[in-house]
């Protein structure tokens, strides 16, 4: 069984900081990529970034210049560091894992449960 747990969420200002952070957990291996989506209210969710394993990033446009992925693979963590915050960055945050293996199993993608971030006007 693997685990993804986020922190981080929070209310931010409209131009401030949020750190998220997310570590998984369950006797990894390796994990080919990693990275954040989001889900505004009534929105269908959407990706914010990922980073592959050998550190190869993306980002939604929409962030490109404001956020930050980073990982470090021995510790099995991501992170996302959001600058200049706006509001419509209000969503849930959620973290995503493609191909996590253990030394018994192949799991080709895992969630989060989610942390929210609101960012006010």
């Amino acid at each position: 069984q693997v685990q993804l747990v986020e922190s981080g969420g929070g209310l931010a200002q409209a131009g401030g900081s949020l750190r998220l952070s997310c570590v998984a957990s369950g006797n990894i291996l390796s994990i080919d990529a990693m990275g954040w989506y989001r889900q505004a209210a009534g929105k269908q969710r959407e990706l914010v970034a990922t980073v592959a394993n050998g550190g190869l990033t993306t980002y939604t446009d929409s962030v490109k210049g404001r956020f930050t992925i980073s990982r470090d693979n021995a510790k099995n963590t991501v992170a996302l560091q959001m600058n200049s915050l706006k509001p419509e960055d209000t969503a849930v945050y959620y973290c995503n894992a493609k191909k996590m293996r253990t030394n018994i199993h192949l799991f080709l993608e895992a969630w989060g449960r989610g942390t929210q971030v609101t960012v006010s006007a």
